[in-house]
């Protein structure tokens, strides 16, 4: 009886792992959030203050191709968003050397922004939205948050690639806070844009 207890037990944990294992891989082909500019659409003509707290056009920050434009929570309190940030440093100069602006939007104030980019050494912009102004034109602010909460303002996260006329060509939006795009696949990506 006890080795027939112990046989079950063993194929309800292996049951258990192959289940589990299964739901992370589902989670990683995560479908985009239907949030963000229509694809096609043209950016919104939006000033926001960058890391310096100098106002700043999108439209200027565009290059000769593009620009990728990172919409994250925060620089201060998000981890996820943190290590994200850094991933982007890592390959920012294949996307500049490809023609694209980069940028970072999210609703940390200018000195919280200047002070991560010193610190992590970024060589591309990073932007403050804090009237949630700019998140709210590009439709991408975080619907599970409300007005009062201390968090309202963050975006989903995600990413828009748009082309050297400002118009949407590409857009990634996850619901959670987890998952994020990646950048190596986005390069391979821009091939086909």
């Amino acid at each position: 009886m006890y080795n027939l207890l112990k046989t079950k037990s063993i194929k309800l944990s292996i049951f258990t792992f192959i289940f589990t294992l299964c739901s992370f891989s589902s989670l990683a082909a995560l479908p985009s959030v239907d949030t963000g500019p229509k694809l096609g659409s043209k950016l919104p003509a939006l000033t926001v203050l960058d890391q310096f707290g100098d106002k700043q056009q999108l439209k200027n920050i565009i290059g000769s191709k593009g620009a990728i434009i990172v919409l994250f929570r925060s620089a201060d309190w998000c981890p996820f968003c943190k290590r994200h940030l850094i991933e982007l440093q890592s390959e920012v100069k294949h996307f500049k050397n490809k023609g694209y602006g980069v940028m970072g939007i999210s609703y940390d104030s200018p000195n919280t922004l200047r002070k991560f980019s010193h610190k992590k050494k970024l060589s591309y912009t990073l932007l403050s939205d804090q009237n949630v102004e700019t998140f709210k034109a590009l439709n991408v602010v975080n619907t599970e948050n409300e007005p009062d909460d201390r968090h309202y303002g963050i975006p989903f996260p995600g990413v828009i690639v748009v082309d050297n006329m400002g118009k949407v060509v590409y857009k990634y939006f996850f619901e959670g806070y987890k998952k994020r795009v990646k950048f190596k696949k986005l390069l391979k990506d821009l091939h086909s844009l």
